[in-house]
């Protein structure tokens, strides 16, 4: 999947994940798609909520090799 930004958030606990995603998507427009790698295990539960409550939309999610990949796109 194309993505405009990607931010690398591994090795960062909660929230710098949700911190570093939020400063990237503030530098989108709306409709571009940002993809996130994390390996904090919570960031599924944090991005999932993150997303719904900005109004963005969780596209995808896969992990691999404990890393955790997030596709939002911007509402």
């Amino acid at each position: 999947m194309n993505s405009e930004k990607v931010v690398d958030a591994k090795g960062l606990a909660c929230p710098m994940p949700i911190v570093r995603t939020k400063k990237a998507m503030d530098e989108l427009e709306s409709g571009q798609i940002l993809e996130v790698h994390t390996t904090d295990k919570g960031s599924k539960n944090d991005l999932t909520a993150w997303a719904k409550s900005g109004g963005h939309e969780l596209l995808k999610t896969e992990e691999k090799d404990n890393v955790f990949k997030f596709w939002i796109k911007k509402g």
